[in-house]
Formats: structure tokens, sequence, C-alpha cells
């Protein structure tokens, strides 16, 4: 690519910007809701939070959760000094709740480098693509993206949006996972140093409501003229595919455990398991060829030692992670005798069911408090 294209394509992109971007992204503007000038920094902090929730959510479903964030630790200390349920909690219905728990790690590293005092100072915190990836959970691309949106620093970056249009532009002929390093050198080459902030964003934007995956809308791209997919394919072919995996199916049996007292038995996840340390309701994976209550009882034996008797079922229903498909049978259960111990979670509880909500579950969980509380008559708060 000549100078010249590059900077067409640039300024096509960034005068689309101007008339269509999504200028009013919270994270993206001052504190005081205001769009920052050229080259002005504005809160890190804000931004990082943003991008890790970003990570595997969608733009619409991560706004009123980070708001919610910014309620509760509005400053990197509030964060840093919190305590660590808190912070699960908060994530709760995010999903990838590992997510959480190396934010809640970054903050303490982040406030050992800038200090306590000069957490609001952002000519402390770190500007470098390698200090912001010796992060845990930062990859090159939410470094990218945090640096140049609060810095307004020139760093590409190559989220699921970029990847997209860069593929379509150049008619690249191999899935993305085998062109990692061509697709970055275009979003290096690409990118606007004179205004790295607007025009990341920018390219998203573009990606998000001009050139999506199912149905692009070409008559609107400021670039449709330099677009190779456009110009001689169709551009739903590209990126071109990955052949797709089986995913699993799992069965998982629930039980819903009470004692005579009317409180119900809950258990903290292994720190080493996936979603370690949210709580759950005892239960696992369905043996083949058993029954599903035969399930519920030997895992609630295995998992906490005591003696149950399964009663009726509340729910049953799908879930689904990007790997893997669960269903869930959820029974009421009783329970008759054995004192839970720490067998294969690190702490359990006995509680009244109104108090469910005051602990972070899995989202699938949610399912299964709001099924309860209507059974047992419970109204929402």
């Amino acid at each position: 690519m000549n100078s010249l294209l590059i900077s067409d394509i640039q300024q096509r992109i960034l005068s689309w910007f101007d008339i269509y971007g999504r200028t009013w992204i919270p994270w993206k503007l001052r504190q005081d809701g205001s769009l920052p000038e050229l080259k002005e920094s504005i809160s890190p902090y804000r931004i990082w939070i943003a991008e890790v929730m970003l990570q595997q959510t969608q733009l619409k479903v991560v706004i009123p959760y980070w708001k919610k964030w910014m309620d509760k630790f509005p400053l990197l200390i509030n964060l840093a000094e919190a305590d660590e349920q808190d912070v699960l909690y908060q994530w709760q219905g995010l999903g990838y709740y590992s997510r959480a728990k190396r934010i809640y790690l970054s903050s303490k590293l982040l406030l050992g480098r800038v200090g306590n005092s000069n957490s609001t100072n952002w000519l402390i915190w770190p500007v470098e693509i390698d200090d912001w990836m010796a992060l845990p959970g930062i990859g090159r691309t939410t470094a990218g993206s945090i640096i140049s949106s609060a810095f307004d620093l020139p760093y590409p970056i190559l989220d699921g949006n970029v990847k997209r249009i860069l593929s379509r532009i150049f008619a690249l002929d191999k899935p993305c996972v085998h062109n990692e390093k061509r697709l970055w050198d275009l979003s290096n080459k690409l990118l606007c140093h004179e205004s790295p902030r607007n025009f990341n964003q920018a390219l998203m934007d573009l990606g998000a409501t001009v050139c999506t995956t199912k149905s692009p809308n070409c008559s609107l791209c400021p670039i449709q003229i330099y677009c190779l997919a456009h110009n001689k394919y169709d551009p739903v072919k590209f990126p071109q595919k990955k052949s797709k995996k089986i995913i699993p199916y799992q069965e998982i049996g629930i039980g819903i455990i009470f004692n005579q007292d009317g409180e119900l038995l809950i258990d903290q996840r292994l720190e080493t398991s996936s979603m370690g340390g949210l709580w759950e309701f005892p239960g696992g994976k369905k043996e083949p060829g058993e029954y599903i209550e035969d399930t519920i009882k030997r895992e609630i034996s295995e998992e906490l030692g005591i003696e149950i008797k399964v009663r009726e079922k509340l729910l049953s229903f799908d879930h689904s992670f990007t790997h893997k498909k669960l269903n869930f049978t959820v029974h009421l259960c009783e329970w008759i005798s054995g004192e839970p111990q720490n067998l294969a979670c690190q702490k359990f509880l006995w509680i009244k069911p109104n108090k469910l909500f005051d602990f972070p579950f899995p989202a699938a969980n949610t399912k299964i408090i709001n099924a309860l509380h209507k059974h047992l008559g419970i109204k929402k708060q």
C-alpha cells in the first residue's frame, strides 16, 4: 500500500466516524461526559475495566455492568482494596469469571506501580504496550485499545471487527487464525497516527454497524471502493471460515437441598476450578446410563459427603458456552444424614432462600434461583 492510498482510507474512515461513529460510549469520554480533545488523556482505569468486560461480551450488554461497576469501584484504589467476593458479585452475569479475578489481581499490581495518591494522575499510568501486556488477562489488542483510547497514542488493535474489515478489504484467502501476523501488519500500516483514538474506534464502529458478519451494508461503507471482497467476490465469504468443531453436550444434575429449618445448602467452587470462588448449588455430570436423580445423589455424596432424598423436579433448561452445551435438571432435595464436608469445594453454607442473591453465582444459576423463589412464593426484591 502506498502512502496516498493509506491516507485516503484513513480520511474516509475518520470522516465517516465524525458523522456515524459511536461517540457516546461512556468510557471514551471525559468524566463530565464531554468528548476529549486530540492527544488529551482520559481515565485509563475506566477504559481498562470496559475493555476487559468487552472480551467475549457485546457493548450493549457491557454498558450497564460497567456503570454499576463504576458506582461500586469508582477509583483504582477502591477496586484494589475490595474483597474478592465483592468483585465477583459485581461481575455476576457477565460470565467468564476468570476475567474478574484477573482484573482484581491487576488492580493490586497497578496500584503498586502508580501509588495510592497518584491513581487519578493519568501521567503516572503505563503507556507502553509491554507494561499492559504484563498484567494478567491483557493481550495485545486489549493493551493497544487501552493505550490508544486513554492517551491517544498510536497502537494498533485487532479485535473481531477489525479482522473482518481487513479480511474483506484485502480479500484474504485464509481464516483469521492463520493470518494473524499479516492482519497485525495491515492494522499497523493503516493506523492514523494523528488521531489513533478515533481511528481505532472508527474501525470497531464500522465493523459493528456496517461491515457486519452476516449482512454487511456495503452501500454505506466509506471505503467500499477499496474493498476487494465487495468489488470481486461476496463480502459474506470473508473472513474465511474455520472448520466447525463438534460442541459437546453434557447433562448436569443439580440438588436444592433443604434442612429441617428451611435453609438450603450452597457451596463455593474450588479456586483451581472453572469459575473458582463463585457459589453454586451442588451437583454434577450425569454418567452414561444413569438416572438424573441418581446423578444428584452420587455427586452430592462425592462433593459434600451427605445423604439426601431427591424429590420433585424444579426445572430443566439448556445453557450454552462457547465450547460446550449443558442441560441442567434441578430437583428439590431433603437432607437425610451426614454432616457436610469440603470434599470437592472450598466452603459450604446453609442459608435462607431469600439470601441467595447476596452471593456471586454463575449466570446459569440465576434461572434456578428465580424458579426456586417463584416456587416458594418469594417476591423479587
